[in-house]
């Protein structure tokens, strides 16, 4: 058994390689990033690790762990994308590590652990916020450890001080990690499911469990407490319009989640199969553990669908669940043919079903890859490697359909892994070339203009300053009131604007200011003359210094 865990952790340290870490830096840095890199960036040039600020502005909505982390990194080596989203790499590594361990004591079968895992770094969602510098990430592997532990606690016999402590310690970095986000999105539905199915006894624990409740409060609320002493005015009104948002920002109707299977990728029609309970709940090996995953998978759908604001990205946390209602569908299987018995019937028509269709998606991959390429966008990936992955993919598909028409669901599994190994091996760099703009001038070059060193960046308030450009020019890039403006801020300084300063510029302050035209610069991640390039990320850049009075 235990030679079988450290096969099963090597192997997940293998896969959660390739899914996380190699050629993490190919994609440029979109939204989300640029803002919590500028965070961390601020961090360090300014030195307020506990008042972060973005872009010269307070930023107090999330809490600070995950910048802190980033903030590291930038310390260490300024401006290493791949170095921060290696970060969020070891964040999503430690998820699915916990996801294995979970499993595992769940059913004490350490193959179960090693599914669930599996399927979990193989779901789509997973994969995105892993490879990006997001802080999503961070709260949820938190909370599946603190949930981990919490499970192991009151299944153990005796106080299990140890396990409530880690528990409460988790949680509490969970919500440093974004404040109560996990604590309502994860672990208020396991609670909800976990309790009247099991019943624990908590006889002997009153009292570790009361500490990790307080050890939990001192890790979450110390900051806060810090930002209400020393900052009352901006807390409270980070907190009202925080509040005010979730119920006012991005609202989408109640349904809007429906389509939630399709955040596991490649495992959605296998989810499908596996939420069917009426079929499952009395052919499961793991009845009740089935119904908890089940269960736990509704109840965050449910609560998610509660609030108003709802984005994709959201529903993260349910992959949790899903990855284990997925395993306990290929265990069935497996099990089944463990026991000399063949799959009939129903069993036999969902296992084709499923696996087939992926087969036929593993053999129309190369067919799409080279019409996009080589037919509409007429480059983006050289032919050697093309011919190469498309032989990989055939070998991997001829897997794949012989593990399906043999019925081994474990062989299919693995195929699957492989799969994805070709991908993110081989395509990574080449695929992420479709998505990024070959002729891109980026705002980034003013880092290496001498002249413009040490020299402050302003923007016409009145216009909309994308902060992927801040991100990229390495610096703050403040608002600037023109209309009210007869002198510069500052002599010398940097306008970045829409149009050129000529055209921006107030008369009255053009005949009293040295333009030096820098360049133009177009950060728009897609080609020009499609429908995605958009004039926001197109800023011209000029030095202006008022003119010495004769």
């Amino acid at each position: 058994m235990q030679t079988n865990r450290k096969l099963h952790l090597c192997l997940l340290l293998l896969v959660c390689f390739f899914t996380f870490f190699i050629h993490n830096k190919v994609v440029y840095p979109d939204i989300m990033e640029s803002r919590n890199l500028i965070t961390a960036r601020e961090m360090v040039e300014y030195n307020n690790w506990l008042v972060p600020t973005m872009n010269g502005t307070l930023r107090l909505e999330k809490p600070p762990l995950p910048t802190w982390v980033a903030g590291v990194i930038e310390w260490i080596a300024p401006d290493n994308i791949a170095l921060q989203r290696t970060a969020a790499g070891m964040m999503a590594m430690l998820l699915v590590f916990f996801m294995y361990f979970l499993g595992t004591g769940m059913t004490k079968r350490p193959l179960y652990g090693l599914v669930s895992a599996l399927v979990l770094c193989t779901s789509f969602n997973i994969i995105l916020m892993g490879r990006t510098a997001s802080w999503d990430i961070y709260c949820h592997s938190f909370m599946l450890g603190a949930i981990y532990f919490f499970f192991r606690a009151f299944e153990s016999e005796g106080a299990c001080w140890r396990d409530f402590l880690l528990a409460g310690t988790f949680m509490g970095l969970s919500f440093l990690g974004k404040g109560p986000v996990s604590f309502y999105a994860l672990l208020l539905p396991f609670l909800l499911c976990y309790f009247p199915l099991y019943c624990p006894s908590v006889k002997g624990k009153v009292l570790p469990l009361l500490a990790m409740v307080l050890i939990c409060l001192a890790i979450s609320l110390w900051w806060p407490v810090y930002l209400y002493l020393y900052h009352r005015d901006m807390a409270m009104f980070v907190a009202a319009k925080e509040s005010t948002a979730w119920l006012e920002r991005n609202v989408r109707p109640w349904y809007y989640y429906w389509k939630f299977f399709l955040e596991s990728g490649i495992w959605s029609l296998f989810l499908i199969t596996g939420l069917l309970w009426p079929y499952w709940k009395k052919r499961m090996h793991f009845r009740r553990e089935y119904v908890l995953t089940v269960s736990w998978t509704f109840a965050i759908l449910i609560l998610l669908s509660f609030l108003p604001e709802k984005k994709t990205r959201y529903l993260l946390p349910i992959l949790i669940p899903s990855a284990m209602v997925v395993a306990h569908v290929f265990f069935y299987w497996h099990e089944k043919l463990v026991e000399r018995k063949l799959l009939l019937g129903w069993d036999k028509l969902f296992f084709r079903v499923n696996t087939l269709l992926i087969v036929f998606v593993a053999c129309c991959l190369p067919v799409g890859i080279y019409v996009y390429c080589f037919v509409l966008s007429g480059g983006g990936i050289g032919m050697v490697v093309f011919f190469l992955s498309t032989l990989l993919f055939l070998g991997g598909a001829y897997v794949l359909f012989r593990s399906a028409v043999k019925v081994r669901p474990l062989s299919f599994l693995g195929g699957v892994v492989f799969l994805f190994f070709i991908v993110e091996a081989f395509l990574m760099p080449s695929v992420a070339g479709l998505f990024n703009n070959p002729d891109m001038k980026s705002i980034k070059a003013v880092q290496d203009v001498e002249v413009l060193r040490n020299v402050p960046f302003y923007y016409p308030e009145d216009e909309e300053l994308r902060i992927e450009l801040v991100y990229e020019a390495g610096r703050r890039i403040l608002p600037w009131d023109l209309s009210a403006s007869e002198t510069l801020p500052v002599s010398p300084m940097v306008l970045v604007s829409a149009r050129s300063a000529d055209e921006v510029l107030p008369d009255m302050l053009k005949s009293r200011v040295n333009m030096t035209f820098i360049g133009k610069f177009d950060d728009n991640r897609r080609k020009a003359n499609t429908k995605w390039h958009s004039d926001i990320f197109v800023r011209y850049v000029t030095l202006l210094e008022m003119k010495k009075v004769p």
